[in-house]
């Protein structure tokens, strides 16, 4: 008797535990905002370069994980409270901050309520003033590749790319068309030009240009130029 007593208390307590954590609120403050270089967006390749967001004492300590869109924007719903953002090493075209020993620094973030937040990196380089265009069948990129890492821990340009793709989704997996060309047969990264034919049969097409720098697997890309002919 005394053993079905406890067992039913203990299935009363548990029910009740039951019910409280799933009376919990959802969480309801987004996080907002992009990766920037003085203030201009980083674009990337779609789902791709990680970040973390850890928060501290509501029991065990683990990642809330996301990644960046290719316009290097991101988006977090969360609990209000105090989180610290990092990007672990090795992801990204750029340099995120670290610690005397090498681990990734991190940023404290204070959510009250929605906010949007630009995360402030250090690309090895920018794309700048890119312009796609039609013409003649061909789809042609100009450009300039600025360098912004100078120091010790600059890295050089390994290739630069022009992507097409049917959709707007466009990098070196997802595309329809690609011409690339090495570092060594560019003479003027002030004035870069590539070409590209428009695959048979697409009366549109979505445009991205794609800088390859050695070391380093992640891309850095121009935003994406949609044509139609």
């Amino acid at each position: 008797m005394k053993y079905c007593m406890y067992t039913a208390i203990a299935l009363i307590i548990t029910t009740i535990a039951s019910c409280k954590k799933d009376n919990y609120k959802a969480p309801n403050s987004k996080l907002t905002g992009h990766i920037t270089y003085k203030g201009d967006p980083i674009e990337v390749e779609y789902n791709q370069v990680q970040f973390e967001l850890y928060q501290y004492g509501f029991g065990k300590i683990g990642p809330v994980a996301g990644t960046f869109q290719q316009d290097g924007s991101y988006s977090m719903l969360l609990f209000n409270g105090e989180y610290k953002f990092i990007i672990p090493n090795g992801q990204g075209p750029f340099k995120w901050k670290q610690t005397a020993a090498g681990a990734p620094d991190t940023t404290v973030i204070t959510l009250n309520g929605s906010q949007d937040l630009n995360i402030e990196v250090t690309p090895y380089y920018m794309v700048r003033n890119p312009k796609i265009t039609a013409a003649g069948g061909n789809i042609l990129g100009n450009f300039k590749v600025e360098k912004i890492i100078t120091d010790a821990s600059a890295k050089d340009v390994e290739s630069v790319s022009l992507y097409l793709n049917k959709t707007q989704f466009v990098s070196g997996a997802d595309n329809t068309a690609v011409t690339t060309v090495d570092a060594a047969a560019i003479t003027d990264w002030n004035n870069v030009q590539l070409s590209v034919a428009v695959p048979s049969g697409q009366s549109s097409v979505y445009a991205r240009i794609g800088v390859k720098i050695v070391g380093v697997e992640d891309r850095l890309f121009s935003p994406v130029t949609k044509l139609s002919f």
